[in-house]
C-alpha cells in the first residue's frame, strides 16, 4: 500500500525513536519505500531539525527525541506554562465548551481547571488532560477519538473527529512546536498536525498557549495559519515589531506580565 510523504517521515520517527539510528537499507525493509525516496525524505527532515544524515542512514537529534518525549516537554518551562494557563483561564466563562489539544501547555491548563469552581464542557485529545478534569464534578469530559502509540498521550489521527459534529467548540486552547509569522503554529508529530488542523477548522475561537521559546521556531509542520488564531498567550511581551505585525491580523497578545 502506498505511504504519504507524512506517512513516512512519522513511519521513520518511531523508527528512530526505537534504535537512535538506522540505515536506508533497514528503512526500506521496513516501509516497503524505495531508497531514493527515503534519502530524500530524509535529506528534507534534516533540513527541519529532526534528524542528522550519516554515511547510509540518519541518526536522532538529541533535540528532536526530546521533543517526542511527553514527559520531557511536560518538564521544560513549566512556571512560564503555569503562569500561560492562569492567563488562559480568564478568557473562559460558565457553560462554555472548549477544546484543549495534547501539548504540555493545554495539561496545565487542564490542572488549573481541575480546581475551579466551574460548570464546563471540555472535549480533549490529550490522555492526561482528560484524567485530571475527570477529577472536577462540575466539568464534563469529552475525549476525540483515535489512535494511542507506544509512549504517546496524545490521540492521533482522524478516527473521532465526527465527535465535532455534535459539539459547538467556543474556543481551542492549542499550543505548538513552534510559532512565527511566516508560518503560523507548526508541530513536530504529523499524525496529531492533520487532527490539530481539523480541530482549527471547527473551534469558533483559537487561542494559541504557547511559551516565549517557541517564538520564531518552526516545526515541521504547519496546523494553524497566522490568519486561523485570534489570540495569542505567552509569558512575557514579544518583540514590538512582532507584535505590530499580529495586531495587522487582528490577533490580540496576553501574557501574565500585562495583565
Amino acid at each position: 500500500m502506498k505511504m504519504f510523504a507524512s506517512e513516512r517521515r512519522n513511519k521513520i520517527m518511531h523508527l528512530l525513536h526505537d534504535k537512535q539510528r538506522i540505515t536506508v537499507k533497514e528503512l526500506a525493509k521496513k516501509t516497503g519505500v524505495s531508497e531514493a525516496t527515503l534519502r530524500s525524505d530524509l535529506t528534507r527532515m534534516e533540513k527541519d531539525g529532526l534528524l542528522t544524515r550519516t554515511h547510509g542512514g540518519a541518526i536522532l537529534n538529541e533535540y528532536a527525541d526530546n521533543e517526542t518525549s511527553f514527559s520531557v516537554r511536560e518538564k521544560r518551562n513549566k512556571k512560564e506554562k503555569s503562569e500561560i494557563a492562569r492567563e488562559a483561564f480568564g478568557f473562559i466563562t460558565e457553560k462554555q465548551c472548549i477544546l484543549l489539544d495534547a501539548s504540555s501547555t493545554a495539561l496545565e491548563l487542564a490542572r488549573y481547571l481541575k480546581h475551579q469552581p466551574i460548570r464546563l464542557t471540555v472535549v480533549t485529545s490529550g490522555l492526561q488532560s482528560a484524567l485530571e478534569l475527570k477529577e472536577n464534578p462540575d466539568i464534563t469530559v469529552i475525549m476525540i477519538g483515535g489512535v494511542v502509540t507506544n509512549g504517546s498521550t496524545s490521540i492521533e489521527g482522524k478516527l473521532g473527529l465526527d465527535i465535532l459534529d455534535y459539539v459547538n467548540i467556543d474556543i481551542m486552547f492549542t499550543s505548538a512546536s513552534g510559532f512565527s509569522l511566516e508560518k503560523g503554529l507548526t508541530d513536530f508529530n504529523l499524525y496529531e498536525v492533520e487532527l490539530k488542523k481539523e480541530m482549527v477548522k471547527r473551534s469558533r475561537k483559537v487561542v494559541a498557549v504557547i511559551d516565549s521559546s517557541k517564538i520564531g521556531v518552526n516545526s515541521s509542520a504547519v496546523f494553524a495559519k497566522v490568519g486561523q488564531i485570534d489570540t495569542l498567550i505567552t509569558d512575557k511581551p514579544i518583540e514590538s515589531d512582532i507584535a505590530e505585525e499580529l495586531s495587522s491580523y487582528n490577533i490580540y497578545l496576553a501574557s501574565p506580565i500585562m495583565s
